[in-house]
């Protein structure tokens, strides 16, 4: 193995694959910043131009590309509060209050090495643990899956930092609206009121924008004004080096993200959608001071970033094993591997070796370059927009979101739904209901419905087929996080109480006002 991944880095090192892998991940940084253009869509848009190219340097092109597109994703999360993928979820929660107090540009250094550091992590993964964790994942059916669903649910104890009531409503909200459309199994036609583009559900992208975007664009255009400045007065010392000094100082944060999103990514179906989620949840259940988060707390779009890229690595493992992709993007580029007449399999690691491993060190080296050319961009970018006066960004971004909408389906419906998502989650904004809740409903509502129901379609021949839920291995490790998960935020309280109990007893009775026992010490 170690030759031929000595093959695949020199590959890597020649002038023309650096160019090549510059590009890609140039390029997919760019689309991944716009709202709703996707890195499944972009790198399906790549694919026709990679016909005239040779099947290593067509795939180390699609690789960087979908790399940098997850990475890129960050930037409009953090700087407009519009995650440009699904992948950024979590990144926009403490992303954009981060720029409202002025620290953008800490937030964009905190994404890129997050993202650096994840994608390498998956790339590490997919080296080294491919066969094994393949095998893994296999042993994952339709009972684990809803089980994955509803620990991702639980983390809506997490999001809701301020009611947990309200943040249940809002997740019940994103359920009740991944109802809509055709049922996943079964094919029953549910709430679409007799519009056929709604036959397809509530598209998520359109409603990513709408329920993130929609909101601040309506409180920019109410206040006027903006409460962020290009750079705080109170950080002007802080350079470049100091920021890269306090982010690499929590290695645990990045590393836990980025296995997290590795091992999520390996999950397929899963992705990074969930990926970033689960990651910022067990960031913030980690740490000290969890009242920061969703206040701008820089450790929150480290782990989201780190999990985004780590899926990158992660959702390779499947497809290049067993055929199997971990992600939409993953899919894509398996069906150009069969298009060049290569079969995922042990055999196309020892057949097509060369190929396979410039492949995965392009991905390896696509993350290393994100870090000068996203500290680069991602900055410059930022500057810019925290120079733009608000009556030109506001505008721009309202037609950012439409265009972003539209292009998914090319369907004016789904600007319609993007609008009224948008207004509604401004309205329930104002009683304290976050749509971050919603998203997780909304992502999540599919997969806990299909592994539900196909579940107990499997199981139709055992005598009491919902069981089959509470029996199996893996569902009991994973109900047992899901009561943890559930649990924790009670349980952080009762211990933050205690301490506090302890601290003001201390306070109240110092040792040298405490009477003397005449016992020595």
């Amino acid at each position: 193995m170690f030759e031929v991944l000595g093959q695949g880095l020199l590959a890597n090192l020649a002038p023309s694959m650096l160019l090549l892998v510059l590009i890609g991940t140039l390029s997919g940084m760019a689309l991944g910043a716009m709202p709703g253009l996707s890195a499944t869509m972009g790198v399906a848009l790549l694919v026709p131009f990679t016909f005239a190219m040779d099947p290593t340097s067509g795939l180390v092109l699609l690789g960087a590309f979908y790399m940098g597109a997850i990475y890129g994703g960050s930037f409009t999360a953090i700087l407009v509060n519009a995650p440009g993928t699904p992948s950024s979820i979590a990144t926009a929660l403490d992303g954009y209050p981060l720029t409202r107090k002025g620290r953008s540009e800490f937030a964009i250094v905190g994404a890129t090495m997050g993202s650096f550091v994840g994608g390498i992590i998956g790339v590490i993964a997919l080296i080294f643990l491919a066969p094994p964790l393949a095998s893994f994942s296999l042993r994952f059916g339709p009972q684990e899956y809803f089980w994955v669903a509803i620990f991702g649910l639980t983390i809506i104890a997490s999001l809701a930092s301020g009611s947990l009531l309200k943040g249940l409503i809002g997740g019940l909200l994103g359920l009740l609206l991944a109802t809509v459309g055709i049922a996943p199994v079964g094919g029953d036609v549910r709430f679409t009121f007799g519009e056929p583009m709604l036959q397809g559900g509530i598209p998520l992208v359109p409603a990513l924008i709408g329920l993130f975007t929609i909101p601040e664009v309506i409180r920019l255009i109410a206040l006027r004004t903006r409460d962020a400045q290009m750079v705080d007065e109170t950080r002007q010392k802080d350079r470049l080096g100091g920021m890269l000094k306090e982010i690499l100082s929590r290695p645990v944060n990045l590393i836990r993200s980025g296995v997290i999103g590795t091992i999520v990514g390996i999950l397929p179906g899963a992705g990074g959608s969930v990926a970033n989620l689960v990651a910022y949840n067990e960031a913030k259940r980690a740490s000290k001071h969890p009242e920061t988060f969703g206040e701008g707390e820089i450790d929150g779009v480290v782990a989201s970033e780190s999990a985004n890229n780590g899926t990158v690595g992660g959702g390779f493992i499947p497809t290049l094993t067993l055929g199997v992709p971990g992600t939409p993007p993953d899919a894509i580029i398996l069906g150009v591997l069969l298009l060049h007449g290569l079969r995922p399999g042990a055999e196309l690691f020892t057949t097509s070796g060369p190929l396979v491993y410039t492949f995965i060190i392009a991905l390896a080296v696509s993350a290393v370059m994100m870090v000068p050319v996203g500290l680069v961009a991602g900055r410059g970018l930022q500057r810019g927009v925290m120079a733009l006066p608000v009556r030109y960004l506001a505008p721009g971004i309202t037609v950012l979101t439409i265009i972003g909408a539209y292009a998914i389906r090319s369907s004016v419906v789904d600007v319609f739904i993007m609008l009224a998502l948008g207004v509604a989650a401004y309205l329930l904004q104002r009683v304290g209901i976050g749509g971050a809740s919603i998203v997780l409903g909304l992502v999540l509502g599919s997969i806990a419905e299909t592994g539900l129901v196909q579940g107990i379609l499997t199981s139709a021949d055992a005598a009491l087929p919902w069981t089959t839920f509470f029996t199996r291995p893996i569902s009991l490790v994973l109900i047992a996080m899901s009561v943890l998960s559930v649990l924790w935020p009670f349980l952080q309280k009762r211990r933050a109480a205690k301490t506090a109990a302890a601290v003001n007893d201390k306070t109240a009775n110092p040792v040298s006002q405490r009477p003397d026992t005449g016992e020595g010490d």
